[in-house]
């Protein structure tokens, strides 16, 4: 019976032992989002909401908002923080200057960015409508990237309109009338800035996708050294990441609900929220690669494509090929 006991007691006790340790080996790690919370983050909060991160290995200690895709490089590059979401383009473009950062996933396959303009006092319907229109735009970031690709790819240049520099968010001056039009992306400004506007039909969307910006749009990235020293960290990340990626597919209501609850300030935004999401899936998370090899997935061929289009317009400092902007290994 003691001999009994002690096997007993010894069973328990490397039971314990062994769920310390796996306690323990949980790594906590942070995420960097490129602005506030919008439909297009709902993944991370969703899968530390429902414990995937945590039924991998992962403790997230903090889900941080941020003021730009310029920064959130810049964070994640530093080590500041393990993940980040933000623009690919304008990652291309800090990979260029020397950023060691690398996309891990291509949340929008086509870029969400457009150019934007109150329907009844500007109606936009090519680029070209832009000449002599006053823009409000700030000349850095992601949208700043685009405005400029978008312009050249269109045979305009700055020197055609009048370019006023303001602070984003961008949607107070179209409204109050001090620019003629705003880049934003259709699935974080518009939901919202239609409804200040009169609701459906009171703002003429200019997609860049259909219009010389064939690149993909935000994603998931890291920085070099955990993407070569850590890699089984960002696979078990990536795993987590892209179940709560279905989930939200599946469930937008939910999805918002769930950013709601994590950030309390947004509990009387989840409509926005829920249309911001909604104009994601009809238009920017799926195409015909997400069909063939599942979501967030890059493929080199469509990652050349968007070098192509950003050295065609001159943005890269340096060289860059698709080695160095983005690697599909941690979504296998």
């Amino acid at each position: 019976m003691q001999f009994r006991g002690l096997i007993s007691g010894g069973l328990l006790s490397l039971a314990a032992l062994f769920a310390a340790s796996q306690a323990m080996a949980e790594d906590d790690v942070s995420v960097q989002l490129d602005w506030v919370p919008r439909g297009n983050h709902a993944m991370f909060f969703v899968a530390q909401e429902k414990g995937y991160f945590k039924e991998n290995g992962i403790n997230v200690t903090a889900i941080r908002k941020g003021t730009g895709t310029p920064d959130a490089l810049r964070l994640v590059a530093n080590g500041n923080a393990d993940f980040g979401f933000g623009d690919l383009p304008t990652l291309a473009v800090s990979r260029s200057q020397g950023l060691p950062i690398v996309a891990i996933a291509a949340v929008n396959q086509h870029s969400p960015l457009a150019m934007i303009s109150l329907a009844k006092k500007k109606p936009l319907t090519k680029v070209t409508d832009l000449k002599g229109w006053n823009i409000g735009i700030h000349p850095a970031g992601s949208t700043y990237v685009f405005f400029k690709a978008l312009l050249a790819a269109n045979g305009m240049s700055e020197a055609d309109l009048t370019k006023s520099t303001v602070s984003p968010p961008y949607e107070n001056y179209l409204l109050l009338g001090k620019v003629d039009a705003v880049p934003g992306y259709i699935d974080a400004e518009v939901p919202e800035l239609e409804a200040k506007a009169g609701g459906k039909g009171s703002l003429s969307i200019l997609l860049g996708a259909d219009n010389g910006w064939p690149v993909y749009g935000s994603g998931v990235f890291t920085s070099e050294k955990i993407a070569k020293e850590k890699p089984d960290l960002a696979k078990r990340f990536m795993a987590a990441y892209l179940h709560a990626f279905q989930d939200v597919i599946a469930d937008p209501k939910a999805a918002a609900a769930t950013i709601a609850k994590a950030v309390p300030e947004y509990a009387n935004k989840q409509e926005v929220l829920v249309q911001q999401l909604e104009a994601d899936i009809a238009s920017t998370f799926n195409s015909d690669d997400t069909k063939a090899n599942g979501l967030g997935t890059m493929t080199e061929e469509r990652w050349q494509k968007t070098l192509d289009v950003l050295q065609q317009q001159g943005l890269l400092k340096a060289k860059v090929e698709t080695k160095d902007v983005f690697t599909d290994a941690f979504l296998k």
